[in-house]
């Protein structure tokens, strides 16, 4: 997006540029050096708005799962700069990055990362149990109703379902309140109809919640529940889509790849 058009865009949400709960500029991340060096993101200039849905895709190998691991400080950068809300996380040191994680981040990946003995409030609970922090019984209630889990809560992860399992992963997510959640391929081991569950689930959050949600996928169903998709090819963004829908998103992969090949 140019920087006018940007302008334009975050001009129209709540509060202006505050509405920002991520930001990237001129993100470079290399591999390797001289003749070995591998660019999986170049110069890349990104917001992420909070309060909305943003998905982020592209072919195998075009740096969106290195955009989502830089954002969210599971990875360093080459070069340029990250904000998390107003706070830069680029040169924080390791325990300052590792705080910030616990206290402004929430992660969803394919694998559920369930503790196998411990029941489904148990590993809602655990990284606050970990922290230290005391749950918001009010806000904990909202969000395992949000995730219909609430006749579930005394089940080990092996007497729930594999999309029960991830709605229990979104929960633990969303229970310590972050101001950003992050999700790689959060239905990638799911069929279609717990993946389409959980989907709504993250849709549900981000409308009756407030959560700002960005995640990687491949498939356009899933970016359909997005507000935004972002396209990314060769470690650059190339183009983007609002309000998108399962078609929209499937024509536009078709016609990047029909250029890819041409």
């Amino acid at each position: 997006m140019t920087t006018a058009a940007a302008a334009v865009y975050d001009s129209q949400l709540p509060g202006g540029t505050g509405a920002v709960a991520a930001s990237a500029r001129q993100v470079t991340k290399a591999y390797g050096s001289g003749e070995t060096r591998v660019t999986a993101l170049d110069a890349v200039d990104v917001d992420i708005q909070r309060g909305r849905f943003t998905a982020i895709m592209g072919p195998s190998g075009s740096g969106k799962s290195t955009l989502m691991h830089c954002l969210a400080g599971l990875d360093t950068v080459t070069e340029g700069r990250i904000w998390i809300g107003e706070t830069e996380i680029t040169g924080l040191k390791d325990k300052q990055l590792t705080k910030l994680r616990r206290d402004k981040i929430g992660f969803i990946f394919q694998a559920f990362n369930l503790l196998p003995t411990l029941n489904a409030l148990e590993n809602i609970t655990l990284p606050m149990d970990i922290a230290g922090r005391k749950p918001d019984t009010a806000w904990l209630d909202q969000v395992v109703e949000t995730v219909g889990l609430a006749g579930r809560l005394k089940h080990r992860p092996t007497q729930l379902s594999g999309g029960q399992q991830q709605r229990v992963a979104v929960a633990r997510a969303l229970a310590a309140r972050p101001e950003i959640i992050f999700g790689d391929e959060p239905t990638g081991n799911l069929d279609s109809r717990a993946g389409a569950e959980v989907l709504t689930f993250l849709r549900r959050s981000v409308d009756e919640l407030g959560q700002t949600i960005v995640m990687v996928t491949h498939d356009p169903v899933a970016a359909g529940y997005a507000d935004r998709v972002l396209f990314l090819a060769d470690g650059v963004i190339v183009d983007e889509m609002h309000a998108p829908t399962a078609d929209s998103v499937l024509e536009r992969m078709r016609r990047f790849d029909g250029k890819r090949t041409s």
